[in-house]
C-alpha cells in the first residue's frame, strides 16, 4: 500500500474494540488479589517462573469483556523495572482488537505513527496471536492484536492451571471499558488530540475548556476523542489556576504523560457500588451539599434517590439521558491511576455536571496528601 493510499484509509474503522489494558506493577501479586478481592475480576491465566518465564511474573484478570493484565519484573534487567522506578504502577499498553495487525500498522506508520514492535507472530499448540504496537502520549503505547485463530485465554507462554482461587463476595457486574481517560503535560493537548486524528482517523466527541472544568484553585481542558463506535478516550492537560490541580499531580508523580483513569461500564450501578463497598473499596466522596442540590434539581428523573446518596453515586441528565457514576481512589501508591464506575441510562457525555464535585473531592485528597 502506498501513502497516499494509507491515508485515505481510517485505522479507526478497523479497530474493533479493547483488547486489553496491560498494567506494569511492583507487585503483580498484590495488585491481582486488589483487582479480584475488591472489585471482584477472576483470574483466567498466568505466567512466570512456574511456566518458564523467569524475567516477569503476570496474570490476566477478566470480567464481563473487560481484560486487564498485570505484570510485575523479576529481574532488575526488564525494561519493566526502570519504567516502574520511574513512573511507579500504571497502564502502560492500551491494546486495541483487530482482523488485521499487518495492514492496520501500516496504514498506522505510514500515517506517522512511531513504531514500537514490529507485527510478529506468536504461537502455541492453541493456535496463533498476531500482535505489533505503536507509541502514544508519554511511555504509554497502542498495541494492535489479532486473536482470530487462537483458542486460548490471553497469549502463548500463559498457563490456566495452578490459579489463584477466586475469593468469595457478591459479584459486582462490571461489563465493559466505557472509556480511558490521558493525562499530558500543559501545551499538549493539541499535539496528542491531533495525533489520533491525524494518524488514527480519530473524531472529536466533545471539547471541554478551563471554563467548564475548573474549581476555585485549579482547572484542566479536555478533549474527548473517539473511534466512532467502540473505543473512547477523553485527554487531559492542566491549566493555570490558583493552586496545583489534580493534572499536574498526576503529571510530577508518574513523571509525564499517562492513563489517569479506567472507566467500567455497568448496567446495575447501585449492585456494583453496593457490593464494591462491602469488597473494601475506597471511593471518592462528595459532600451533603452536592446531594442536597442534585436533588433539587434532578428530582424529577425516576431514581432510587435516597439509595444514591447512600451509596454516594453521583447523578448527572444530558439531553439524551441520564448517567450514574462513582470514582474511586487512587489504586496506586502513587497519586495517579484510579477507576469510575458508570452506568449509562441514554447519556452519551461523562458528567460534566459533576466535573465540579469531582475535582472538589480529588482536592480534599491533594490536600490530604500535602500536594495543593
Amino acid at each position: 500500500m502506498t501513502i497516499s493510499q494509507a491515508n485515505k484509509v481510517s485505522p479507526a474503522t478497523m479497530l474493533k474494540g479493547w483488547d486489553s489494558v496491560h498494567l506494569w506493577v511492583g507487585n503483580a501479586r498484590a495488585m491481582t488479589g486488589l483487582l479480584t478481592n475488591c472489585f471482584g475480576f477472576r483470574c483466567t491465566a498466568y505466567a512466570g517462573p512456574e511456566t518458564g518465564r523467569s524475567d516477569i511474573a503476570s496474570y490476566v484478570l477478566e470480567q464481563g469483556t473487560i481484560r486487564i493484565i498485570v505484570t510485575a519484573p523479576m529481574t532488575e534487567k526488564s525494561p519493566i523495572w526502570e519504567h516502574l522506578r520511574k513512573h511507579g504502577d500504571g497502564a502502560v499498553d492500551l491494546a486495541f482488537s483487530v482482523s488485521n495487525v499487518d495492514e492496520v500498522y501500516e496504514i498506522m506508520v505510514n500515517r506517522g505513527a512511531c513504531p514500537v514492535t514490529e507485527p510478529s507472530t506468536i504461537e502455541d499448540d492453541q493456535g496463533v496471536v498476531r500482535i505489533a504496537s505503536i507509541g502514544t502520549f508519554g511511555e504509554t503505547i497502542h498495541s494492535i492484536v489479532d486473536r482470530t485463530n487462537y483458542r486460548g485465554v490471553y497469549l502463548p507462554g500463559y498457563s490456566t492451571t495452578n490459579l489463584p482461587p477466586m475469593p468469595d463476595g457478591p459479584a459486582v457486574g462490571l461489563q465493559a471499558i466505557d472509556h480511558i481517560v490521558g493525562n499530558v503535560p500543559e501545551g499538549d493537548l493539541g499535539k496528542w488530540v491531533n495525533f489520533y486524528e491525524q494518524v488514527l482517523g480519530f473524531s472529536q466527541l466533545r471539547h471541554f475548556d478551563e471554563s467548564q472544568i475548573s474549581t476555585q484553585y485549579s482547572a484542566l481542558r479536555s478533549t474527548v476523542v473517539w473511534n466512532g463506535e467502540t473505543i473512547t478516550m477523553p485527554i487531559n492537560e492542566p491549566a493555570p489556576g490558583l493552586k496545583k490541580s489534580q493534572i499536574e499531580e498526576f503529571i510530577q508523580s508518574y513523571n509525564g504523560g499517562g492513563v489517569q483513569h479506567i472507566a467500567f461500564r455497568t448496567d446495575n450501578v447501585v449492585q456494583a457500588i453496593s457490593n464494591l463497598r462491602s469488597r473494601g473499596v475506597r471511593f471518592l466522596e462528595a459532600n451533603q451539599n452536592y446531594f442536597d442540590d442534585v436533588r433539587s434539581s434532578l428530582g424529577f428523573l425516576d431514581l432510587p434517590w435516597d439509595t444514591l446518596q447512600r451509596l454516594g453515586i453521583l447523578v448527572d441528565n444530558e439531553p439524551d439521558g441520564y448517567l450514574l457514576q462513582l470514582f474511586t481512589e487512587t489504586i496506586c501508591d502513587r497519586p495517579t491511576l484510579f477507576f469510575e464506575i458508570i452506568q449509562r441510562g441514554g447519556a452519551t457525555g461523562f458528567g460534566e455536571g459533576n466535573f465540579k464535585t469531582l475535582f472538589e473531592s480529588i482536592e480534599r485528597e491533594q490536600e490530604r496528601r500535602g500536594n495543593l
